[in-house]
């Protein structure tokens, strides 16, 4: 009679064997067939472009989430009484580093931060603070959301051109955060 571990040790060796068989076939047809080569790179590039334009679909989709997340918050407004607004701030700076600390939801975390950001009375001080705290992922999604916020004053790195009394916006501000 059989033992079941000369049966497993057969049937992982076959396995095995035929793993490394494929692999000098593949290796052999690789370095010998000019048309599988050809294959081979086209089929590279071809999935090194899909991952490309995923990778920028997911891009445009991430900005648009940003931008709609604050205008949301635009639109919900700010306090605007001295303990309200503390309040608010400190309730919105401990929701995002709750958020930002399990990192599965860093566009949450980031409005939360851009929110307390919004109520701060010196937002470029509040800047440096995020940039030695926050995590990195979550302050990229922060930055972008300064970005689309032409309103937010945050010091010299305000959307606003110096001497401009105009209040038109110049475009993506440098918040400082790299």
């Amino acid at each position: 009679m059989v033992q079941t571990s000369t049966i497993v040790a057969t049937t992982v060796g076959s396995v095995a064997a035929g793993l490394v068989a494929y692999a000098v076939y593949f290796d052999h047809r690789r370095r010998t067939d000019p048309n599988f080569r050809k294959q081979l790179k086209k089929e590279s590039k071809k999935l090194a472009r899909a991952a490309k334009e995923e990778a920028a679909a997911y891009t445009v989709r991430q900005r648009a989430v940003i931008r709609s997340a604050v205008e949301e918050a635009k639109d919900e407004g700010f306090p605007s009484d001295v303990e309200e607004r503390e309040a608010y701030f400190m309730q919105e700076v401990a929701s995002g580093e709750g958020l930002s600390g399990d990192g599965t939801n860093n566009v949450e975390a980031a409005l939360c931060f851009y929110k307390a950001l919004k109520v701060y009375p010196q937002p470029k001080d509040l800047i440096s603070i995020y940039d030695k705290t926050v995590p990195r992922a979550v302050l990229d999604i922060l930055a972008e959301m300064i970005a689309a916020d032409a309103e937010l004053d945050v010091g010299p790195f305000s959307a606003t051109p110096a001497g401009s009394d105009s209040g038109s916006t110049s475009g993506i501000p440098g918040v400082g955060l790299d």
